[in-house]
C-alpha cells in the first residue's frame, strides 16, 4: 500500500465523519469532553488534598525514593483519569447520540499529551527524553489515527527469507525500538528498585544486599527473556540448547558459580559485612569496603585494595575482628628495674593509660574491661610488666593506640624517676702467656 493511498483513505474517512455528524452532536460531544476534564480535575484535586505525597515532592528525594515516585505518579494522575473517562465516553456515546469521533479525537490528543507528560516527568536524562519524543510520538500518533496497522503491513512485506529465517523491516524496527526501550527500563528499574530496597531501615544490611542482588538478577533475566521473545526466538528450543551448552560450559565456569553461591551464603549467614576488619589465613588484613556476588574487597590501611574471591570465606578460615563486638583488647609490654616500688608504679601506669581518649576506662565498665597493669615475668635486667586495655576498633592504621601508650608510659616513668632497665654486662679481660716453640718441644 502506497503512502498516497493511505493519505487518500484518511481524507475520505474524515470527510465521511464530518458529513455524518450534525452540529448538535458535535456540541454534545464537546460538552461531554468538558465535563470529563472537569470531573478528572476535581477527583485529582481531592486525591492530592488527602494524600500529601501526591501534592508535593519530599525535601530529600534521595532519602525517600518511594515518596518521590508517588509524587511523580501524582503529576500524571489528571491526564490518566481524563483518558479513562474519555474511553468510557467513547463506549457509551454511540448508544445515545450516534457518532463519537469528536470524543475519539480528544482521546487521541489526551493519549499523546499523556505520553509527553510521562517523558517529561519520568525520563530525567535529556538525551533519552529527546529520543523518546522523536521516536515514540510519531508511533503513538499513527496508532491513535488508525494508520499504524497499515504501516506495519507495508514494513512486514519488506522481508528477506534465508532458509527458515525471515528478516523483515518491521521485525528489525520492532526489535531495535522495543529492545532499546526494555533495556532502558531494565536499567532504570534496577537502579530505582535497589535504591528503594537499600533505604528500608527496618531490614538489616545483609538482608537488603541479598534482596537487592536477587532483584537485579531477576529483573535482568526477565528483560533478557522479553528481548529474546521480541526477536522471535523460540524459548523452548533455546532452553534445550542452553541446558546442553550449560553442562559443558559449567565445568569451565564452576569457579565463578562457586564464588557466586558463596557470595549469597556470606550475605545470608552474616559472617562478613561492610565495615568488618578481616584477617585472612595468609596474614593479610583489611577493612571490608565492598561486597559483590563474586568477590569481597578489603582495603588496607596503606591504601591498597585486596580483592578476595568469595569462595575463600567459605572454604578457608579467617578472623573477623569486629564481627559481633567492635571492642578489642590489646597489650603493651615494658620493663622496670628491680628497685622500683611495683605496687605504686602499677597504679600510676593504670591512670596514665586510662587518660588516653581511645582507651575504654571508668567506673561504669566491668573490672575486666578497665586498663590493667601486671607483672609478666622476672627478667635478667628488670621486672617485665604489661598493660592490657580495651578500645573501640582496631589498633592499626588510623588508630595507633599502642604506639601512643608506649610513649605515655615512657614519659610517665621518666616523670616519676622510675628506671627503665637495659642489659648491662661486666667484661673481664684475662691475659694468657704465649707458649714458645722450644717449650712445646721440651714437653
Amino acid at each position: 500500500m502506497e503512502s498516497g493511498e493511505l493519505l487518500d483513505r484518511f481524507v475520505q474517512r474524515v470527510g465521511e465523519l464530518l458529513a455524518s455528524t450534525s452540529e448538535a452532536s458535535v456540541l454534545s460531544q464537546v460538552g461531554i469532553i468538558a465535563g470529563v476534564y472537569a470531573l478528572a480535575f476535581v477527583v485529582t484535586h481531592r486525591l492530592q488534598r488527602y494524600v500529601p505525597a501526591l501534592r508535593r515532592p519530599p525535601q530529600s528525594p534521595e532519602l525517600h525514593p518511594l515518596r518521590m515516585m508517588a509524587y511523580r505518579c501524582g503529576r500524571l494522575l489528571f491526564p490518566l483519569l481524563a483518558i479513562v473517562l474519555l474511553k468510557v465516553a467513547v463506549v457509551f456515546i454511540p448508544q445515545f447520540i450516534g457518532q463519537s469521533w469528536v470524543v475519539q479525537t480528544a482521546l487521541a490528543v489526551a493519549i499523546i499529551l499523556l505520553f509527553n507528560s510521562f517523558v517529561r516527568v519520568v525520563v530525567t536524562n535529556p538525551a533519552a527524553a529527546h529520543i523518546f519524543r522523536w521516536v515514540g510520538m510519531p508511533i503513538l500518533f499513527l496508532y491513535v489515527v488508525g494508520a499504524l496497522d497499515d504501516i506495519v503491513q507495508v514494513l512486514d512485506a519488506m522481508a528477506v527469507e534465508i532458509g527458515n529465517i525471515r528478516l523483515s523491516a518491521y521485525g528489525i524496527a520492532r526489535t531495535v525500538i522495543f529492545g532499546s526501550l526494555l533495556f532502558w527500563l531494565g536499567r532504570v528499574s534496577n537502579s530505582t528498585g535497589q535504591n528503594i530496597i537499600r533505604k528500608q531501615e527496618t531490614l538489616d544490611f545483609r538482608t537488603r544486599e541479598v534482596a537487592a542482588k536477587l532483584f537485579e538478577i531477576g529483573l535482568f533475566t526477565l528483560v533478557a527473556l522479553l528481548i529474546l521473545q521480541l526477536m522471535g526466538i523460540n524459548l523452548t528450543a533455546l532452553a534445550v540448547f542452553g541446558g546442553a551448552v550449560g553442562v559443558g560450559v559449567g565445568f569451565g565456569l564452576q569457579t565463578i558459580a562457586s564464588n557466586f553461591i558463596s557470595g549469597i551464603i556470606i550475605l545470608l549467614d552474616r559472617s562478613v559485612t561492610v565495615g568488618d576488619y578481616i584477617e585472612l589465613e595468609d596474614g593479610r588484613t583489611g577493612l571490608v569496603t565492598r561486597l559483590n556476588m563474586r568477590s569481597t574487597t578489603l582495603e588496607t590501611f596503606d591504601g591498597k585494595d585486596i580483592v578476595v574471591p568469595n569462595e575463600k570465606f567459605v572454604s578457608n578460615s579467617f578472623i573477623n575482628w569486629t564481627h559481633k563486638n567492635k571492642k578489642q583488647r590489646y597489650r603493651v609490654d615494658f620493663s622496670v628495674s628491680y628497685s622500683t616500688n611495683i605496687r605504686e608504679m602499677v597504679e600510676i601506669i593504670k591512670a596514665a593509660v586510662a587518660s588516653h581518649p581511645q582507651v575504654l576506662s571508668g567506673d561504669h565498665l566491668p573490672l575486666e574491661e578497665r586498663p590493667d597493669c601486671e607483672i609478666d615475668s622476672f627478667g635478667d635486667s628488670g621486672v617485665n610488666m604489661f598493660v592490657e586495655f580495651w578500645m573501640e576498633g582496631i589498633d592499626d592504621g588510623r588508630n595507633r593506640v599502642g604506639g601512643d601508650l608506649l610513649l605515655i608510659i615512657f614519659e610517665t616513668l621518666q616523670r616519676h624517676g622510675i628506671e627503665i632497665p637495659f642489659p648491662q654486662r661486666d667484661v673481664r679481660v684475662v691475659s694468657t702467656r704465649k707458649t714458645s716453640a722450644s717449650e712445646v718441644l721440651s714437653t
